[in-house]
């Protein structure tokens, strides 16, 4: 390092170009970063969608369900397989593990599943992957003061509004919600059908057969060719009522005698049926505040910059505004928003950071240019850190960020204990130039140990299996990629730097003093038995306090948007969940006042085709109620769901559940949803049930949950049509025919379309409405006989359940509930699991906490063997920098006294420990050492001048206190405002700056008072071992 530093000093202009080239490089690939909300994680999920009728759950779970689990069980990797069996329908998740290649694993699944596929009986078998893109960027409404026909803003939107978007750099496509579209609607009457001897069919094929252009083949005149078409479509409502349907043969009286008249009088459609424009019933419905409007979600191009293309949508939308007077705009959900504040909030936390350390520096050296020349460091090694961030494919997104914003504290301590050893050696009499070389070279061991021990520790993180390892690969590697800069700039430019412009100080510049540290040392020495052991019980006493702390996956934030999910009764339709869904509005609004600044809801199954979020509606009987909060509001979403919950009796058949605004991580991590979840495992679809219930029943008990609900649904009631074999057989009639005949008067026909103002207008012929008890009476037509369906077949109502749950081909029912806002999954799991050993469970049959507890449980296993596995590797690199393998021991005592510091600090601001607080203590073990290393590596060269170990001992302590301080003071300042931080993603950053913070204070103070102790005691020991042989063991 000594060759290093002289260059550094001999050739300024050569170190200056290479920091402005490698700054100027930064710049240039932080504008190529790519900016997104998540790491592109590789999802290791494949899905299987099945279509096969309109078979029942439980008949697509025997006959087709159960072969593809059993299949894709076998593919290798595969760590988990579940499914859920609708009506007609089913979607089984194979999940692998994280180091499968997923491209290899998609084809040979879609090989398996090629053979099932040939099965006639399915009508669809699609093997998909996860797409990242499946949330829209952002979700805006759109109304008109005046047009109040959702027909008419669809237009506006679907012709105007989506080429408008999509032309934006970034926009892949939009899907509307909420929306209606026009038809043509042929109401016929049944009187008049049976006396022309019409049917729904016949009336379709005369309407078809009026509607299309024809061929004539061609004719040549002239030399010319002319091809020949025959020209017959419909342009409007009044040529579809004018299409002759049928004839009537009128009989005319003359004389007494009757004849039969051959003129036949023509039957239009419009005799026998009404004919009307109208629009189609909704397949859903959105409201904003209560006025019906047009949802619109915006969805990006892949891997395309999510700020940008966020910034391009709103600066559309405005300018959408000015030329469309009258709509009104609103922006529901928004990503931009988030990582532009999470962006925002680490710009000011760092920013704020560099001025704290700026203080501490100025405070102790009372020198502007060594407070301006070390505050360089971290602009400089963060700019850096942007050219290794786009070499090696990683984004700016709220975990690289974290990393940065980390780092910020770190970054400037080798800057400091470099300067402050230079500026030592300046006040000792060097010239700046030999103080720059001799301050540098002495700590470039030193500050080049302690950089590799706190980026080792984030090497295991990179190997971890499962969701942690991968979503904190790109933090750690950010954290590292910082630090190796800091490292860079402290032993390049900030020699250089002070060669030039720090001069040696006047006696009344003094720096500050922390004398009679050393002799302090020295009488800490001659009791070192007695402080170990307080030191020792003050650990121990510490981690007895540990089961204190409560544990949870992700760490909760106080969110102002909640959302409200509401189910009536099976069957019920798209109109009366729409009043139900108003009246929760209305009660929403009552208990929310002032303090609510906006409430969305959608009615019914989404319109988009991408991947739905767990939660949202899938069916007419469903609603979400969206609630967004003032930024000033007085009560936070807890509040209002604890009102709604408690005060609220639900009228019979509805059912409502509430799930918070979720955090960027929730998400990612597939926590979303009830936090309590409780599986339970059978065979019997009614005795999962009936255990579902009793659970429910007795978690409902459990002080700190609420809103406790049973996934056991009942389906929309059907009608079967047994047809009876023996009767079909000597009728001739065949279930395919009185089931096409059923749906036919059921439903009516659909006879094609005509195009007016350039859109298509579906034709509709429908038929009178049929009463449930007149099912029976339904004329059957075979040839030419008739039949009445009730004496063919039995006519009978079931409910089938709305879906059948399977995991690891075992079928499964689930029991969740909400947390009170004080309570942690980790405070009532317990109680839960005391519930549940109460239960009598039948052979085979079982249930267990998942969701969240269950990633909690793994998540932690995973990391405490990165903990264990970064202790380890730091230990590695101690022995190899002070070529000794008793010293690494001395140090690393500093580990265990830095956690004392983390328990107090998480009881003291009543904090939980959760993944991210865990990734918090993995740094600690890196960071909390750095001191240590600095105190023993000057005790070492004190003891090789020819010092005694109680002289080295107490010389290091005097030499290294001062920069011990500042760095530590500097780091722990530079968190705070991530600590306390209330922006967007704060919550998620907290819980690591709390765990520096706490661990950092105390190892501090354990290193300037118990390190010293341990270091004499293990050298003496090791003396006495040795002997006199001179080994350095």
């Amino acid at each position: 390092m000594n060759g290093i530093t002289k260059f550094a000093v001999k050739y300024p202009v050569s170190v200056l170009m290479i920091t402005l080239g490698v700054c100027l490089l930064g710049m240039i690939s932080y504008n190529k970063l790519g900016t997104d909300l998540f790491p592109d994680l590789k999802n290791p999920a494949l899905y299987i969608n099945l279509e096969a009728g309109e078979r029942p759950p439980e008949e697509i779970e025997k006959q087709f369900v159960q072969q593809i689990e059993s299949m894709a069980a076998r593919q290798e990797g595969v760590k988990n397989v579940s499914s859920s069996s609708y009506v007609g329908s089913a979607k089984i998740t194979v999940e692998y593990d994280w180091d499968q290649d997923m491209d290899a694993a998609f084809l040979d699944l879609q090989r398996s599943m090629s053979q099932i596929a040939q099965n006639t009986d399915i009508t669809s078998l699609d093997v998909s992957r996860y797409d990242a893109n499946a949330t829209p960027i952002m979700v805006i409404t759109m109304e008109h003061s005046e047009i109040k026909d959702m027909n008419e803003l669809r237009k506006i939107a679907e012709n105007y509004m989506r080429s408008e978007f999509v032309r934006l750099d970034g926009v892949a496509d939009i899907q509307l919600n909420g929306q209606e579209e026009a038809y043509i609607e042929i109401k016929t009457n049944s009187y008049m059908l049976d006396a022309f001897n019409l049917t729904a069919e016949t009336i379709a094929s005369k309407i078809e057969s009026m509607n299309r252009n024809v061929s004539g083949g061609s004719i040549v005149n002239d030399d010319i060719q002319y091809t020949v078409k025959g020209v017959n479509l419909i342009k409007n409502v009044d040529d579809i009522g004018n299409i002759i349907v049928a004839f009537k043969n009128p009989t005319s009286s003359s004389s007494g005698s009757t004849t039969s008249s051959t003129i036949k009088a023509p039957v239009y459609l419009s005799d026998v049926a009404e004919i009307s424009l109208r629009n189609r019933d909704p397949k859903n419905l959105a409201r904003f505040n209560g006025d019906r409007v047009l949802s619109i979600s915006i969805y990006k191009e892949n891997k395309y910059n999510t700020v940008k293309a966020v910034e391009n949508i709103l600066a559309k939308l405005d300018d959408l505004k000015k030329s469309m007077p009258g709509y009104d705009f609103n922006v529901i959900s928004n990503q931009g928003d988030f990582i532009g504040a999470s962006i925002g909030e680490v710009k000011d936390s760092a920013v704020m950071g560099i001025l704290l350390a700026m203080v501490v520096l100025y405070v102790f050296l009372r020198r502007i240019n060594t407070t301006l020349i070390v505050s360089v460091s971290i602009p400089v090694s963060i700019i850096a850190t942007f050219n290794l961030m786009y070499f090696n494919g990683l984004s700016i997104n709220i975990m690289t960020l974290g990393g940065l914003a980390l780092g910020a504290g770190m970054l400037i301590d080798n800057a400091i204990v470099v300067m402050e050893n230079i500026y030592r050696n300046l006040e000792n009499g060097l010239s700046p130039k030999e103080a720059a070389i001799k301050g540098a070279s002495e700590v470039s061991g030193a500050i080049t140990s302690s950089t590799l021990t706190t980026i080792v520790v984030f090497l295991p993180i990179v190997y971890i299996q499962g969701a942690a390892g991968e979503l904190f690969k790109e933090q750690a590697w950010t954290v590292s990629f910082s630090l190796l800069s800091s490292l860079f700039v402290a032993i390049l430019l900030i020699p250089m730097l002070a060669a030039r412009y720090v001069k040696t100080p006047k006696k009344n510049e003094a720096s500050i003093q922390i004398k009679g540290y050393g002799k302090l040392v020295g009488k800490l020495l001659k009791h070192r038995y007695l402080v170990i052991g307080i030191a020792l019980i003050v650990m121990v006493g510490s981690y007895m306090l540990l089961p204190l702390i409560d544990k949870e996956f992700m760490p909760k934030a106080e969110s102002k948007e909640f959302s409200i999910f509401m189910t009536l009764e099976p069957g019920t339709k798209l109109q009366s969940t729409d009043q139900a869904a108003a009246t929760i509005e209305d009660l929403v609004k009552e208990y929310g006042g002032d303090n609510i600044e906006w409430i969305y809801t959608q009615v019914g199954p989404s319109s988009n085709d991408n991947q739905s979020s767990e939660g949202s509606p899938e069916e007419e009987n469903q609603a979400e109620i969206k609630v967004k909060l003032n930024k000033d509001a007085k009560i936070d979403a807890d509040f209002l769901i604890a009102n709604l919950s408690h005060n609220y009796s639900l009228p019979d058949g509805i059912d409502i559940s509430f799930e918070k605004e979720q955090s960027a991580l929730q998400s990612i991590l597939g926590t979303e949803g009830a936090p309590v979840i409780v599986e339970i495992k059978g065979e019997e679809i009614a005795l999962i049930e009936e255990l579902s219930d009793e659970i429910k029943e007795r978690l409902s008990s459990v002080k700190g949950i609420y809103d406790v609900k049973t996934s056991m649904e009942k389906g929309a009631p059907e009608v079967n049509i047994a047809i009876d074999r023996l009767k079909s057989g000597i009728y001739g009639v065949d279930i395919t025919s009185v089931a096409s005949q059923v749906k036919e008067k059921l439903n009516g026909k659909t006879a094609g379309s005509y195009e007016t103002e350039g859109e298509p207008i579906d034709i509709e012929i429908k038929v009178p409405e049929i009463a449930l008890e007149d099912l029976h009476n339904l004329e059957i037509t075979q040839g030419d006989k008739k039949y009445r369906l009730g004496e063919i077949a039995e006519v009978s109502i079931t409910a089938v359940p709305k879906e059948i749950s399977r995991n690891n081909q075992n079928r499964i029912g689930r029991v969740t509930a909400m947390l009170e806002k004080d309570y942690t999954l980790g405070s009532v799991a317990p109680a839960i699991n005391a519930q549940l050993k109460e239960v009598q469970f039948p052979a085979k049959y079982s249930a267990k906490i998942t969701g969240e507890e269950e990633k909690r449980a793994e998540s932690f296993n995973g990391l405490s063997f990165a903990l264990i596995l970064s202790i380890i590797l730091v230990y590695m690199v101690m022995a190899s920098q002070f070529e000794s393998l008793r010293h690494p021991f001395t140090i690393l005592l500093t580990i265990p006294l830095a956690g004392v510091g983390c328990i107090y600090a998480f009881l003291l601001a009543g904090a939980t420990l959760n993944m991210m607080a865990f990734i918090g203590i993995i740094m600690l073990a890196g960071i909390a050492v750095n001191n240590s290393i600095l105190l023993v590596d000057a005790t070492n060269k004190l003891k090789e001048s020819g010092l005694s170990l109680n002289e080295a001992l107490m010389g290091a302590a005097q030499q290294r206190i001062r920069p011990i301080i500042m760095t530590s003071l500097t780091t722990i300042l530079a968190l705070l405002p991530m600590c306390f931080g209330f922006g967007e993603g704060a919550s998620l950053r907290s819980p690591m700056a709390l765990a520096v913070i706490g661990g950092l204070f105390t190892s501090t103070i354990m290193t300037l008072v118990v390190i010293p102790c341990v270091y004499h005691v293990f050298d003496k020991k090791v003396k006495k071992t040795t002997g006199n042989t001179g080994e350095t063991l």
